[in-house]
């Protein structure tokens, strides 16, 4: 049973918001018509909004102008668009520059995103020292991204669809090697999630947070997002 309860976004920044993501997922890639009808069914069971037919690209003044410039809507937009970038446990510069110009296009500085940056993956650069990365390695990117850690744990959820949509992108348990598929384009084959992403814990947080507030603030059944 899908819950009544009041949304804080309008379905024009729920839209907008979705759009922003898909534009990040596809940041570094090709868009495949294939997938549409996939993303298409995804978007109409998260944000129950019947009108969607399919997302496609959005520029950042399209962003800005739907989203608006209020800061905590501006900042939560950021944060999943950081966790999305990421999900596959690499920022491309492609993706960094992308969620650059939404935050200018937004109005809005983050200061923690500074230290995401030091992690940006270039494969000229990671292919002439990927036999000498060592454990001490990942511990500093650790550290480094602390303040960005701090800055998504921040993020609080005030609406339904959002956490739908939340509940449905992050694993419920740190998945074993497999293909990460993420708005219907499968991203990688990789190790375990919970061992190549940095920010694994915050996305299970985000997803707690989200269950939570469903369960809680909504009333929602949840358990077909536990198992």
């Amino acid at each position: 049973m899908i819950s009544t309860f009041k949304s804080s976004y309008t379905d024009a920044q729920i839209i907008a918001w979705l759009r922003g993501l898909y534009t990040i997922a596809w940041a570094d890639g090709n868009y495949d018509p294939e997938e549409e009808g996939l993303i298409a069914k995804l978007t109409a069971e998260i944000a129950c909004i019947d009108k969607i037919t399919n997302l496609e690209p959005i520029t950042p003044e399209e962003l800005a102008t739907s989203l608006g410039k209020e800061p905590t809507t501006a900042e939560n937009f950021l944060r999943t668009a950081v966790l999305v970038a990421v999900a596959d446990g690499v920022y491309s510069p492609p993706e960094y520059e992308l969620i650059c110009k939404f935050s200018d296009a937004l109005d809005i500085e983050v200061e923690a995103l500074k230290s995401l940056e030091n992690t940006l993956y270039r494969q000229e650069e990671n292919q002439a020292v990927e036999s000498t990365v060592s454990e001490d390695h990942h511990d500093a990117d650790r550290k480094v991204l602390q303040p960005v850690k701090e800055w998504l744990d921040g993020m609080e959820i005030h609406d339904p669809r959002l956490a739908r949509f939340i509940c449905k992108i992050v694993p419920a348990q740190c998945p074993f090697e497999r293909d990460i598929n993420l708005f219907g384009r499968t991203i990688a084959h990789i190790p375990p999630l919970c061992k190549l992403n940095p920010l694994y814990e915050q996305f299970i947080g985000l997803r707690f947070r989200s269950l939570s507030y469903l369960a809680d603030e909504c009333g929602e059944d949840v358990t077909k997002y536990v198992q």
